[in-house]
């Protein structure tokens, strides 16, 4: 037996080594199986789409925000992952009965980093966590070198329409965008704030509307409509995946926003 502390600062106790995994977080559920965790995985969200074919080969438990306790339960679990920001807190006197549950909270590179390390040493993959963060840490110092020299630009990253929601500060995407020195204009503000796009000029016109591709499924009617309102910004559809998934997917990301990087100057 052993007790471990999630990132919210509760004590978990273990009574044995985890070999019957739920994972209620997409970005958590790829890091799993990055980690060479897949077997253990028994149970996933409907939105846990990488690797793909986990969906034909695990038990769908739910969404992210809603869940169903009974199927959870059947599965046997002797630990569960969840996310302060993509599950909801109230799953957790429920979610405590059947299983240890531990909760993650990532707003910073940093946080996922610890993350990917404590995950590693609760699991028995310290090895495979170090390795990964290595290879992180590797593709950060090169983005850092290659972002370097680019200019700062202000954008606005939606991630909801009608009402329209931005990414704000106290948020990951919110550092991923000041790692790709994107100027947040609504980094004053908390969260993922409601905002009237009709005053988008006069609280910051952005250079650069970035449509994040989740989870609203944005399209041109969208960007055009937010175009009236803006002082000839650039509008980009972006992969949300690449600015909002902690873990594994910082891998790929870097590549994808020195792509998108490159994709800019030829707008400016």
């Amino acid at each position: 037996m052993k007790i471990i502390k999630d990132q919210l600062g509760r004590e978990i106790t273990l009574k044995t080594q985890p070999k019957r995994i739920i994972s209620l977080v997409p970005s958590q559920t790829e890091l799993l199986c990055d980690l060479n965790l897949e077997n253990e995985l028994v149970g996933i969200t409907k939105f846990c789409v990488h690797p793909y074919h986990l969906k034909s080969t695990k038990t769908i438990v739910g969404g992210t925000k809603k869940v169903d306790f009974d199927k959870i339960k059947a599965l046997n679990p002797d630990f569960i992952l969840c996310n302060k920001e993509e599950n909801t807190y109230d799953f957790l006197p429920e979610l405590e009965k059947i299983a240890p549950t531990y909760f993650s909270d990532i707003t910073t590179i940093q946080d996922s980093i610890d993350f990917i390390l404590s995950l590693g040493t609760i699991l028995n993959r310290r090895t495979e966590s170090q390795n990964l963060v290595e290879k992180i840490h590797f593709k950060l110092l090169n983005f850092k070198e290659f972002i370097k020299t680019k200019p700062t630009r202000k954008v606005a990253y939606f991630i909801w329409a009608k009402p329209w929601m931005v990414a704000g500060n106290e948020t990951y995407i919110n550092q991923m965008l000041q790692l790709n020195k994107f100027e947040n204009i609504y980094q004053n503000m908390s969260r993922y704030p409601k905002v009237e796009i009709n005053k988008i000029r006069y609280e910051g016109d952005p250079e650069i509307i970035i449509l994040s591709s989740e989870p609203f499924p944005f399209k041109d009617e969208h960007a055009v409509e937010i175009s009236t309102f803006t002082n000839r910004s650039i509008t980009i559809f972006a992969d949300g995946e690449m600015f909002g998934w902690h873990g594994s997917r910082l891998l790929l990301a870097f590549d994808y926003f020195k792509a998108l990087h490159k994709k800019l100057e030829s707008h400016f």
